[in-house]
This record gives structure tokens, sequence and C-alpha cells, in this order.
């Protein structure tokens, strides 16, 4: 008599595919909505834990499936490993961000000056939903960051404060900060301005005939030696910008400050870097923060070279 050996099926390898296949698209939607759409960091982050949570079932399911086809030969080995490849990428940006959460240290505002932080121009809002944070930043919150960065500290550069508000406008430029808000200059426009699409560079031409100029053009004199410099800052010897930037990848809103003090020949630089979502920035401001004074300290070198 011939024995046919009819191997048992796994149920739960079969569907922790499934479970997988759901897992990861649920997080590939939701990424993209967050950095190019109207999805918010509160509801982003909703859906990604959600989208581990159906990736653990699909992980359970999966381990079942392989301790199944060990034991007793049932099929879906394949099911099982494919559950475990498409389990892996939310699992994985969960598992990063739980590391970086319990790593570094509870802060959602950090500033290259502790002791006398600047004040926002414009104090950044949005609705936390259910991730609340405190209003204000306590002496405890910066007394943390201190022990937690102690080499986050302001730069100061050799030269008068409009050489450095040059270069520091070009780095904001050239790190995605849009520049909102402005205070201590005079004549000069913040990138962002509220109410006001932007504009074509054409905007206003026209194909109106330019009057033919006069023969006899006056000659401009010399400025005296003794007149002022033209200047775009109000004398107060401090200049602050604020703006906004967004991380490359997840696009996480982050609110910035950069504040300019001259001292006699030289300029002070500080920063302020706050999350505007969450009690915690996983220690992305204090990056943002010495990210954009590295840069700056490159640009000044370039300048002096010059």
């Amino acid at each position: 008599m011939t024995v046919r050996f009819v191997r048992p099926v796994s149920h739960a390898a079969y569907l922790s595919r499934y479970l997988g296949i759901a897992a990861l698209a649920l997080f590939v939607i939701a990424a993209p909505l967050h950095r190019f759409g109207p999805l918010t960091t509160p509801d982003f982050i909703s859906l990604t834990l959600l989208s581990a949570a159906i990736a653990t079932v699909s992980l359970l399911l999966a381990i079942i499936g392989l301790q199944r086809l060990w034991s007793v030969g049932a099929r879906g080995g394949v099911w099982s490993l494919s559950a475990l490849l498409f389990c892996a990428v939310p699992l994985g940006t969960v598992a990063f961000g739980a590391f970086l959460y319990w790593q570094k240290p509870q802060l959602y505002d950090v500033s290259t000056d502790v002791a006398d932080a600047p004040s926002w121009l414009s104090i950044p809002t949005a609705n936390q939903q259910w991730l609340p944070r405190p209003a204000v930043v306590s002496k405890a919150d910066r007394d943390l960051q201190a022990a937690a960065y102690p080499s986050l500290a302001g730069h100061r550069y050799e030269g008068a404060i409009d050489r450095v508000y040059t270069a520091a406008r070009k780095v904001a430029t050239a790190q995605r900060t849009r520049i909102a808000h402005t205070q201590g200059l005079i004549g000069s426009l913040p990138d962002i301005q509220p109410g006001m699409p932007p504009q074509d560079q054409t905007e206003g031409v026209t194909d109106t005939p330019i009057e033919e100029l006069p023969a006899n053009v006056p000659v401009p004199l010399a400025r005296p030696a003794d007149a002022p410099a033209p200047t775009f800052f109000d004398g107060s010897s401090i200049v602050m910008l604020q703006g906004e930037t967004r991380t490359l990848i997840w696009g996480l809103r982050y609110d910035i400050l950069i504040r300019l003090r001259e001292d006699a020949e030289t300029t002070l630089v500080d920063v302020r870097v706050a999350s505007r979502f969450g009690p915690h920035d996983l220690g992305m401001g204090a990056e943002i923060a010495e990210a954009y004074l590295d840069a700056l300290d490159a640009e000044m070198q370039g300048l002096n070279d010059n």
C-alpha cells in the first residue's frame, strides 16, 4: 500500500503575508502625504504606529509559520519570509524612533544660549492633538539641555553685523530655512510674506516703449567721506531672523530663530530651534542648530579667504 504524505498548510503564514502587505501599504501612503501633502505630524505618527502594530501581528504569525515549517514541514515558508520583508520598513522606522526617544533628552526647544535664550518674534503655534507639551520652556529644561549638549553654543565671528548677516541669510537659504519674520532691519523683506502669492518675474513688464533719455545726463557726485554709509540696520546692534525648516526625509517641521549681536568688532550668532509638534524633538533640534552654525563657519571662512 502506497502512503502519500500530504503537507499541511500554515494558515498563520498565509495570513502574515497579507497583514505585512497591509502594514507596508499604510506606511507608504502615510509617509508621502506627510512629507508633501496635508497630513499633520500627529496624524502621521498615529498612522505609523498603527502600521507598526499591524506589522507586529504579521511578524508573530510569520514566526509561527516558520516554526510550523520546521516542525511538521507545513507549507508557508515563502509567505512567512515575504511577511518579514514587508514588516521591516514600518517596524524599523518605529524602532529607530523609539531608540532616539529613549536615548535623547525629552526636549522640544533648544538654544545655543541657555542663560538668555532669544525670544520668538512670533510665537509658533500648532494644534498638538494627542501630543501635548508644556507651554513654556522651564529652567530645568535648559539645565537638561546644557547637560545633554554641552558643546551647543553660539559662535562669534570677526566682522561687523552687516557682513555676518549676509552670510547668515545665505546659509539659511541654502539649508531650506524660509525666513518669515525679521527684527532690527530696515527695508529688508522676509522670504515669506503673508497673504502675498508668489509673483512671476515678468509681472508688470509691458511693451510700452521707453522714452528716449536726454543726451546730457548729469554725473552724480561722489559721496562725502564723512557721510554715513547706507545700511539696512536700525542701529540696535541686534538682528533677529525667524523662519521654519523641514527635515529632508520625513518632513518634520521645526521653527528656527537666528540672533546676531554686534559687540565691538565681533558679532555673536545664537540659534534657537523648536519642534513644531510634540514634546520630544528626538535630538534633531540640536543637530539642526549645529549644522547651521557649522555651515556658517564655512561661509565666513570663505569670506575671510576672499
